[in-house]
């Protein structure tokens, strides 16, 4: 062990500067600047996003229907209640109003810079700092920014894509992408063509139908349409499983009465976090939701059975997406929808030609076919000895609790690979990431800490517990999921290996001894400073450990104190 050379110019307490920056103003983004600058000191904190307005996924997605398949009152803070949800499951401009109302609550936006894309992030050894490569989205400008802490969150579903069809850039009606919708276009009494039964697909169909004149529909694969989240109190309401409005009164008596309002938010969360079972393999629970989702399919694509031979899956419920869908079957049974389950052959100049040479002409292509969920991100990430991100989870993307990677110091991430849930609460996940990487970067500035970084056993230590999991679990079984990579029988790379509550009590706290740390001047008992704290140097109030705020009291669990003066009555048994 060697000597230390020189006492740190630092008090105790001083806290070592920051600066952090942020990719994504969306609900991670929103979350980071909350929590970072409300619990550290000495921060500057930057927040970029490519957009004109923040919301991430809320503000991106206008297509017809865009709403959340989980309740609103599950989709939101834990610290920040709205009982003034209009619906059960919200839409997307009231979700969008929901995250600006917070980012005006706690002056968020101050930390943002829209209209920023960011292009390169760089690891430089030699200032241990992140170098960014940064564009001004109007002028095409670019410039340099550096940080000592990059995070990033821009989530996995926003690199929307378009399937790879020959022939649709050849295609002379109009071509949209469910993640770029045109709210200028017009759809009524058209003939629309909608590729895709995923989240988006499911939710455009039925919103679309009553107003075209023709929808084609083309489902390439099986996909279980699930009960609404939280269906028991849809079925308070309707036996449909529709999404409903909540009355005035409703609404009233929960601004007034927050102990009810927490009641009901409770018995929905109850709900939403009592459906781990179901993703284990075998279990009577998944069964019977099999059986139960099987008849529901069936039930409701009745006059068209045809239809259900198709879409019902051979695979369990959960393997991939459970998609509640509301009204979604029923519109595929309407005169004027056809399900067309096979395969395009390509597009020509007035429509689409499938397998069998039938080309079905119409006025609009709707692609709702998804996103790039490969976790490369937009934009190139360096990190130790130039290894891009990219390359090293070419193979598996491979991380420590899905926030932290080895090889990439000072690096965090929401929505990093295995991080997404099977079942649970997304919200309530993201919370506890934006606390965790504040209490890393709050180690950072108390033990004068240059940097950290998982240990590469600690990776594959987690690596390897995710593979084993999901043996166990549906999300193994063989079909085409964004939860894999490598196909319908790839690695599970997209969640969290276990519950919502597991999660929540994983990142409550780090665990130190996981992580690699590099020193200011190399000086690891440089957080014990110079002997001094910063109370012994200036004015601040020197006895406020006898402060109530400061104290740990202890529950008075014994007999009560005598009053001063008396003595206490003694038993026998006590002499």
């Amino acid at each position: 062990m060697s000597p230390i050379q020189s006492i740190p110019k630092r008090s105790i307490d001083t806290v070592k500067p920051l600066k952090v920056i942020c990719a994504g103003a969306g609900i991670s983004g929103i979350l980071t600047a909350i929590r970072l600058p409300q619990r550290l000191r000495s921060l500057e904190l930057v927040i970029y996003d490519k957009n004109e307005e923040l919301g991430g996924t809320w503000y991106e997605n206008k297509y017809p229907g865009c709403a959340c398949d989980i309740p609103a009152h599950c989709y939101q803070l834990s610290f920040e209640s709205n009982p003034a949800w209009s619906q059960f499951y919200a839409s997307a401009p009231e979700i969008l109003e929901y995250w600006k109302r917070v980012a005006e609550k706690y002056d968020v936006r101050k930390y943002m810079r829209l209209s920023h894309q960011i292009l390169e992030a760089r690891w430089h050894e030699e200032s241990t700092q992140w170098i960014l490569k940064v564009q001004r989205v109007e002028s095409g400008e670019t410039f340099t920014d550096t940080a000592d802490v990059f995070i990033s969150a821009t989530g996995v579903l926003n690199e929307w894509r378009m399937p790879n069809i020959p022939g649709l850039q050849d295609f002379e009606g109009t071509v949209l992408h469910s993640a770029a919708w045109d709210e200028k276009f017009e759809y009524k009494n058209k003939r629309l063509a909608v590729i895709g039964a995923g989240s988006s697909g499911i939710q455009i169909v039925p919103n679309i139908q009553p107003e075209v004149k023709q929808l084609d529909h083309y489902i390439r694969g099986r996909t279980w349409i699930a009960t609404g989240i939280a269906a028991g109190e849809v079925k308070k309401r309707n036996d449909t499983g529709a999404n409903f409005d909540f009355s005035e009164s409703e609404i009233r008596d929960w601004e007034q009465d927050p102990e009810l309002y927490l009641e009901f938010r409770k018995t929905l969360e109850q709900e939403l976090q009592s459906g781990h079972i179901l993703t284990v393999r075998g279990t009577t629970s998944q069964n019977e939701a099999r059986e139960m989702f099987t008849t529901l399919m069936r039930e409701r694509l009745k006059t068209k059975p045809e239809i259900a031979d198709h879409l019902v899956p051979d695979f369990p419920p959960l393997c991939k997406r459970l998609t509640p869908g509301p009204g979604y079957l029923e519109s595929l049974t309407k005169k004027n929808v056809e399900v067309i389950a096979r395969p395009i052959e390509r597009v020509v100049r007035n429509g689409i030609k499938t397998d069998d040479g039938r080309v079905r002409e119409v006025d609009a292509i709707v692609c709702a076919t998804g996103f790039d969920t490969s976790f490369t991100k937009r934009f190139p990430v360096y990190g130790r000895g130039g290894i891009k991100l990219g390359d090293k989870w070419q193979k598996t993307p491979d991380t420590y609790l899905s926030a932290t990677t080895d090889e990439f110091p000072n690096y965090f991430m929401f929505l990093g690979p295995n991080s997404a849930l099977g079942s649970g609460n997304l919200l309530m996940l993201l919370e506890r990431v934006a606390g965790y990487v504040t209490q890393c970067l709050e180690k950072m500035q108390n033990d004068n800490i240059k940097t950290m970084a998982p240990s590469a056993r600690s990776v594959s230590n987690f690596s390897n517990f995710c593979d084993t999991y999901f043996e166990g679990t549906v999300f193994s079984d063989e079909c085409s999921s964004w939860y894999k990579s490598g196909g319908p029988n790839g690695r599970v790379s997209a969640l969290w290996p276990g519950s919502s509550l597991h999660a929540i009590k994983a990142l409550e706290h780090p665990r130190w001894e996981d992580f690699e740390y590099t020193y200011v001047d190399e000086n690891e008992f440089s957080w014990f400073g110079d002997g001094w704290s910063e109370r012994d140097r200036s004015e601040m109030d020197r006895s406020y450990y006898l402060d109530p705020q400061h104290m740990d009291i202890p529950p008075a669990i014994g007999k009560k104190a005598s009053p001063q003066g008396e003595r206490p009555e003694t038993s026998r048994s006590m002499l």
